[in-house]
C-alpha cells in the first residue's frame, strides 16, 4: 500500500529489514520515531552510526568489543585456564547472566550446517585452535545448543582439541533437543554448566 510520504515509505521498508519486524511493527516504530523530539532521534541515529562503525570483534575470543581486546578476555579476575565455546554473542550474554561461568569464552559465529554451505573453515575454529595451541588452557566446555548442527560441531571440535587440550567437556542435557542457550532459562542454563561432562561420556549416553 503507498502511503502518503515516500519518506514515510522508506522508513519504514528499512525497518522492516529487521528480524522479527513486519511492515505493521515497522509503522509503528516508524511513527514512534515521527512523534518523538528531533533530538531524540538524532542520538537514536546516532547510537545506530557508531554501532556499525565502532564495533569490533576481541582480538581473542572473537566477541563482539568496543576494543581489541574485550572487557572480558582482558579482565584478570577470569580464570585465563578454561575456555566456553559457544555459537554467537547472545549464548555469552545467556552464559554470563547465571553467573555460574568464570572462565573465558571462543565465539565461532555460527555452527557446522552443511545444508546451508558452511563448515568448519567458515567458523572462527582456527583462532580457536591458534588460542589452545598456545598453552595454558586447562579445559574447552563446549556450549552449544541441542541441534543436530551443535552436536556436529561438538564432534568436529572434540576430534580435534584430543590431545592438545587436557580436557573438553560439554554443558549437561538440561537444555530440550532443538533449543538454543538464549532461550533457556537462567536456572537450567546454570545447572547445564555447573554439571558439565567430559565429551566423552555425553556423547555415549
Amino acid at each position: 500500500m503507498a502511503l502518503s510520504s515516500a519518506l514515510l515509505d522508506q522508513a519504514v521498508d528499512q525497518l522492516a529489514t529487521l528480524p522479527g519486524i513486519g511492515r505493521r511493527t515497522a509503522m509503528r516504530l516508524a511513527l514512534d520515531l515521527l512523534r518523538r523530539e528531533e533530538h531524540e532521534v538524532i542520538r537514536f541515529s546516532e547510537a545506530i552510526r557508531r554501532l556499525r562503525e565502532k564495533v569490533m570483534y576481541c582480538t581473542e575470543c572473537c566477541n563482539i568489543s568496543d576494543r581489541a581486546v574485550c572487557d572480558i578476555c582482558a579482565n584478570p579476575a577470569r580464570d585465563h585456564t578454561m575456555i566456553c565455546v559457544v555459537e554467537d554473542i547472545r549464548d555469552v550474554i545467556a552464559i554470563e547472566n547465571t553467573r555460574q561461568y568464570k572462565g573465558l569464552y571462543h565465539v565461532l559465529g555460527g555452527v557446522i550446517s552443511p545444508m546451508d554451505g558452511r563448515g568448519p573453515d567458515e567458523l572462527h575454529t582456527q583462532e580457536l585452535f591458534a588460542r589452545v595451541g598456545r598453552g595454558g588452557i586447562a579445559e574447552v566446555v563446549l556450549a552449544l545448543g541441542a541441534t543436530l548442527e551443535g552436536d556436529t560441531t561438538c564432534f568436529f571440535l572434540d576430534r580435534k582439541l584430543q590431545g592438545i587440550v587436557p580436557k573438553v567437556s560439554m554443558i549437561a542435557r538440561g537444555i530440550s533437543i532443538g533449543g538454543d542457550l538464549e532461550q533457556v532459562d537462567e536456572v537450567t542454563l546454570g545447572r547445564s554448566i555447573a554439571d558439565r561432562k567430559p565429551y566423552e561420556q555425553s556423547v555415549r549416553r
